[in-house]
């Protein structure tokens, strides 16, 4: 027998069909930390269902007030990591997607950084530094709690500085970043294995702090600071290498908002126009190219949230 995903919108047992068993994917999407005007850290986490629209839902609290936080998650776990509060944090914690509730603590990164740049299959995730000139990934595996450990490096120092991330259940896949410039640098590694990115392409252009999120098969970035609020997607085949392709364009040029998914549909949310933090969720059908349609809104006007999705966890490439 074979295991393998199954995407009903409904999050429940798994179930026989044939000689192989199928496992509900879960849909719902969780928003998570973040800050508004005057840089009001948040520990607020949001929910809603991805396969609808609608507004998101309280879900609890992150046991850490904090912005520029990573996300990653399996179908049933999701874990935010990092953070900036006043001064960089190594705090890790985790929620049951399914449920509602407070953050409990999961670990320590092995460096202390505010990041929104990560990856995961249903196994491992893996987190990227975020602020100065380091280069660092470290990952966790994702059902066992504890502390982070060294993966490797992207493939320069230059992008090391608040660059997006998104893979598929094999390939993590991480774009942009800024140090003396603005970065074009699309880079790559092997979830399951440990070591230093490789170089995949190029972005259209020099880009940072956009939202990465992903299908099984195709990668996307969104909006991002390429000299000033930008509202272009952008992506790339990740099974493959090569420069990024436009998608089409956000409703509102932004920056500094964050991406999730299903196998289907990428969600963008809180992103930045102006000095306000986001209140609106926009989506894309992540297979097709087009610009995005409103969804809703969070429940708070945030920047700088860590997202993660039960249905990301399952993608399978």
């Amino acid at each position: 027998m074979t295991t393998s995903s199954f995407k009903t919108g409904y999050d429940g047992v798994s179930f026989l069909v044939g000689n192989s068993y199928y496992e509900p994917l879960n849909t719902r999407a969780l928003i998570g930390g973040g800050e508004n005007d005057g840089a009001v850290f948040r520990n607020t986490i949001d929910y809603f269902d991805i396969a609808t629209t609608g507004n998101a839902t309280d879900f609890g609290d992150l046991t850490v007030s904090r912005s520029y936080v990573s996300g990653v998650s399996s179908i049933t776990r999701g874990i935010f990591g990092g953070g900036y509060n006043g001064g960089d944090l190594n705090t890790i914690d985790y929620v049951t997607i399914s449920t509602t509730g407070n953050a409990t603590d999961f670990g320590d990164r092995t460096i202390s950084r505010g990041t929104r740049a990560s990856c995961s299959n249903e196994t491992r995730g893996i987190f990227g530094s975020g602020s100065g000139s380091t280069s660092e990934l470290d990952y966790i595996t994702i059902a066992t709690v504890g502390n982070a450990t060294d993966f490797g490096d992207r493939s320069t120092v230059s992008n090391a500085a608040q660059f997006a991330g998104c893979g598929s259940s094999t390939r993590g896949v991480f774009a942009g970043g800024v140090d003396s410039g603005y970065n074009n640098t699309i880079d790559y590694v092997t979830i399951a294995t440990t070591g230093n990115a490789t170089d995949f392409g190029d972005l259209l252009g020099g880009n940072y702090i956009m939202a990465g999120l992903s299908s099984p098969t195709r990668g996307v970035f969104l909006g991002g600071n390429p000299g000033g609020y930008t509202n272009v997607i952008q992506y790339v085949t990740i099974a493959s290498t090569g420069n990024a392709t436009d998608f089409g364009d956000l409703i509102t040029a932004s920056l500094n908002g964050v991406g999730t998914s299903s196998e289907t549909r990428g969600i963008y949310a809180a992103g930045e126009a102006g000095s306000n933090g986001g209140i609106a969720i926009e989506y894309i059908t992540i297979a097709t190219t087009g610009n995005a349609t409103s969804f809703g809104d969070l429940t708070q006007r945030r920047r700088a949230c860590g997202a993660v999705s039960g249905a990301h966890g399952g993608l399978a490439a």
